[in-house]
């Protein structure tokens, strides 16, 4: 069964309405069963839930009984052993019969009362007796030579291919308008059937690969909520959005726009979707892909769009982040840093400002010696250099320990040969132990604090850990960022290059 994903670091709130039901009874007689319990379970986007349980099975006869009709999609028999035994329907009809026998499930597979398995049994045995007469057919290869042996399995599948390709053809043909057919095409891969030839005389990539996205969701109505309940709809979304856009901020943005507008305003698959692409963004280990979470805040979730979703005090605490994290998305110029250089650290810890207790303190310190202090700050926007590292540690960071010397090593490469300056912040208050490891180390950087507490580094830079590196472009723009000391050298020759390859334009 599938892991739980939407485990958000953010709270999403899923609430189903239940309106005036009937009620279901489901039996499925079971031949050959030694389950003595059985599990009713429902797909819901990429999570299982278990709808009912049934605890007494008797000569294999499950019963799933209740007084309210279960919600409409596709569910799954599972055993006690929570091995899944096959999937069927649950649609308008939640009164009906399945037989089958557990020498050979799918083979004798049967519903009775209900057209929607009755079809969909059919399609499952076909694909199945085929997928048995692939494994079939490698027994024939035995004793063959290794290119005796690949003709004949080509030959083979090939016709195998062509016979699934016009049975699922058929099938969708024959299935239209029903929920069998609705559920077969999230798994159905729109290919074009006529494809042009390129200058090369080869069949047209660029004109097979724009074919097959601009048709990947079609026949598919984001507005039945039943499509959510199935094993394939969180697979399409996320291929999509994985594999077949480019991946770019820009482009993704844009993609889940379109998507959570095929979509009812409120309804479980915008839900869904909203709390799925919040998370998957907001996590996102990509450069750059915050961008995306901030977009989705911005116009589906601070607006009040996602009230299905997320609570008031969630939705506050995702403003939060996202003020924090526009101000630091690619691009953006970064804020001022006002700080005092190792060189001054004595005469300002001197001030008073390491035995300060309270804000109010620190204040009234600040404002005692500002006179002194003006002269004294190193600023950021006052390095003049064509990219600026700026590196947020503490030298009492173990990782910070190993990954700043590293750094400064690794940076060595580059002197002389890209115009950079390295801007380098201790998170904390401690001036001897800082002071002592850039000594110990030769660290060639310039090197600050902030024992005066103007600069409110953790929330404005998003300092959760250390050390936290960015490279900035000579306005102090972003340019990367949350690089490790390995990927810091090759970014600049990266955006050195880069560079120059627009100059040649």
């Amino acid at each position: 069964m599938k892991k739980l994903l939407l485990s958000l670091s953010l709270i999403f709130v899923f609430t189903a309405t239940t309106k005036a039901q009937s009620g279901y009874d489901i039996k499925i007689n079971f031949k050959g069963c030694k389950d003595t319990m059985a599990f009713l379970v429902k797909y819901t986007f990429d999570q299982q839930y278990i709808a009912d349980t049934c605890k007494k099975i008797k000569n294999g006869l499950i019963t799933f009984k209740g007084k309210k009709d279960l919600d409409k999609g596709v569910y799954t028999l599972v055993s006690e052993g929570k091995a899944i035994y096959f999937d069927f329907f649950i649609n308008e009809n939640q009164k009906f019969t399945i037989n089958t026998d557990v020498a050979d499930i799918v083979n004798t597979l049967k519903s009775i009362g209900n057209k929607e398995n009755e079809q969909f049994f059919e399609y499952i045995k076909y694909i199945t007796n085929k997928n048995q007469d692939f494994g079939k057919l490698r027994d024939q290869t035995k004793g063959k030579s290794k290119a005796d042996s690949t003709k004949f399995m080509n030959e083979k599948l090939k016709t195998l291919n062509e016979e699934v390709k016009k049975f699922e053809s058929d099938f969708m043909l024959k299935s239209k308008g029903t929920f069998v057919y609705d559920v077969l095409n999230l798994k159905t891969e729109k290919e074009p059937t006529e494809i042009p030839k390129a200058k090369n005389g080869r069949p047209d990539s660029v004109y097979q690969y724009y074919y097959y996205k601009n048709h990947f969701f079609d026949g598919i109505d984001f507005k039945d909520e039943r499509i959510v309940r199935t094993p394939f709809f969180d697979d399409r979304i996320k291929k999509y959005f994985e594999s077949v856009i480019l991946q770019h901020p820009d482009t993704v943005i844009q993609e889940v726009d379109k998507v959570l507008n095929k979509c009812n305003q409120g309804n479980l698959i915008y839900n869904l979707l909203i709390g799925y692409f919040t998370y998957k963004y907001e996590q996102s280990k990509i450069m750059g892909f915050d961008k995306v979470f901030v977009h989705i805040a911005d116009n589906f979730i601070i607006n009040g769009k996602a009230s299905g979703v997320y609570n008031e005090e969630t939705v506050k605490k995702i403003k939060e982040r996202v003020d924090i994290m526009r101000n630091l998305l690619l691009e953006s110029k970064v804020a001022e840093l006002y700080m005092i250089d190792t060189v001054y650290g004595k005469q300002v810890m001197k001030m008073g400002f390491d035995t300060a207790k309270t804000s109010k303190t620190v204040t009234d310190l600040y404002y005692k010696n500002v006179d002194k202090l003006t002269p004294m700050f190193k600023t950021l926007y006052q390095v003049n250099a064509k990219y600026t590292v700026l590196v947020f540690w503490a030298s009492d960071c173990g990782h910070c320990q190993t990954e700043i010397p590293k750094l400064q090593e690794n940076l060595k490469e580059l002197k002389g040969k890209i115009d950079f300056k390295v801007f380098a912040v201790q998170t904390k208050d401690e001036y001897e132990p800082w002071r002592k490891f850039i000594i110990d180390k030769k660290l060639d950087f310039i090197n600050v604090f902030d024992p005066i507490h103007l600069n409110n580094l953790k929330e404005r830079f998003d300092i959760y850990s250390t050390p936290v590196i960015y490279i900035l472009d000579k306005d102090k723009k972003i340019k990367a960022k949350r690089l490790s000391a390995e990927q810091v050298v090759e970014m600049l020759k990266l955006l050195e290059s880069i560079e120059k390859t627009n100059n040649k334009k």
